[in-house]
């Protein structure tokens, strides 16, 4: 599998963005190292260009008429290679080379039918859509692995997917034109397309953790056998005398979920905080959105079950960073063999720099999803964050979006990125 084409650029008219990308995309395309002949392309825009999505898929379409299958959609900012573009006109595009009886795009109103197995799924999802966890644990179990990766569309405008299937259109969805608002759309992948894909937290628990004892819908009235209230002013050490400081300590603390033990989902030997003291990828961060003092009780931003595992955290840009640099170096370490073959490692060595993009690497392209509330910002500067997964996992092909959430097996995170690479093993 050769290196998968991406362009990205940002201008205030859309048709100037396309053409800049368009033209970097042609470029790479007439390169020997990159794909020549893609299928299947995956598209992302910021809000601003929501309005205009239609026009933007129907331009780039008829530009490479070649591809015909489209996935994506819209996020408050996009990421590509190095480079993430927040609250500014932009978008982002990889082609991939896939073989076109190994994924299938769906939509709401083409779902995934039953003539293709799917091994795993690229998922996106309106934020609105009803039952949504419940989507994400049923869409995991129609794929042979139950891993899905993915995340929420973000917007200030139109909340917009994008799913185009075959010749124009997706066989069941009619006179559909390719961009959709609500539910569900994505790509299927079969067993033959490898991908290699990590969670990273960005929280850092400020607590043991406690076995969540007791609840009621949304609200934790028990941990460890003790009224919830009580252990969350314990664990954060502020008490109610001082309701000032009290509130500004529980406005700063996050929650971090597992689920409860036999539960769909739920790792059997899940980590809830390991040696270092950092999150385990099946923690789930959700917010406090209230106290409840005559139940002693503390209310979550999730339904609630007996028997989850419950941590207090808060938001921490060096663990982040870390845990960010970990999954890299986890995903480069896993792909690439302790000795490479004398050709390769020529190869490699004549392209000028250990980051440079080449096919010896074992990666053809990549996707990263992360949280609106991470990005350059709450990493040290502009475009930080994707300065660092170029720094680890090297100067690969990469596109992505700034999600509402982000999802990784049929697990729906906050506060995490969800990185994806397509290999050529």
């Amino acid at each position: 599998m050769k290196l998968f084409p991406y362009g990205h650029a940002t201008h205030p008219q859309w048709r100037m963005a396309a053409g800049l990308v368009l033209a970097q995309v042609r470029a790479q395309m007439a390169l020997h190292a990159y794909a020549s002949n893609p299928t299947l392309a995956l598209l992302y825009i910021t809000d601003h260009y929501a309005a205009q999505a239609q026009e933007i898929l129907d331009h780039l379409s008829a530009e490479l008429p070649d591809i015909t299958d489209w996935s994506g959609t819209v996020g408050i900012g996009v990421a590509a290679n190095n480079v993430e573009y927040f609250d500014a006109p932009a978008l982002a595009l990889m082609l991939c080379e896939l073989p076109t009886d190994q994924y299938r795009v769906f939509s709401g109103v083409a779902p995934l039918g039953l003539g293709f197995e799917a091994h795993t799924a690229l998922v996106h999802v309106d934020p609105d859509a009803p039952d949504l966890t419940e989507l994400i644990d049923e869409m995991a179990s129609r794929t042979t692995s139950g891993y899905l990766f993915g995340g929420l569309s973000s917007s200030r405008a139109n909340r917009v997917q994008f799913a185009v299937g075959g010749n124009g259109n997706i066989k069941g969805q009619g006179a559909a034109t390719g961009v959709f608002s609500g539910g569900f759309s994505g790509v299927a992948f079969g067993e033959q397309v490898t991908l290699v894909s990590r969670v990273t937290q960005g929280c850092l628990p400020v607590s043991m953790a406690h076995r969540l004892s007791a609840a009621e819908g949304n609200v934790v009235t028990q941990l460890d056998q003790e009224p919830a209230l009580d252990v969350m002013l314990r664990d954060l050490g502020v008490s109610l005398d001082q309701p000032r400081q009290a509130l500004a300590a529980v406005r700063a603390t996050l929650v971090g979920l597992t689920p409860a033990p036999g539960r769909a989902g739920a790792a059997r030997d899940a980590v809830v905080v390991d040696r270092a003291g950092n999150f385990g990828s099946d923690v789930m961060v959700r917010h406090i959105i209230g106290l409840d003092p005559a139940r002693r009780g503390v209310v979550l931003s999730e339904q609630l079950e007996a028997g989850m595992q419950l941590v207090f955290c808060q938001r921490n840009a060096q663990a982040a960073k870390a845990d960010l640099m970990r999954v890299c170096s986890e995903i480069r370490e896993e792909l690439e063999p302790e000795e490479l073959p004398v050709e390769a490692a020529m190869a490699l060595a004549a392209s000028g720099a250990d980051s440079a993009p080449h096919p010896a690497r074992g990666i053809a392209g990549a996707l990263y999803i992360s949280c609106s509330g991470r990005g350059g910002a709450h990493f040290g500067g502009p475009s930080a964050e994707l300065q660092i997964v170029r720094r680890a996992l090297g100067d690969v092909p990469l596109v992505g979006f700034f999600a509402a959430g982000e999802i990784a097996r049929n697990h729906l995170y906050g506060y995490t990125g969800v990185l994806t690479v397509f290999t050529n093993h």
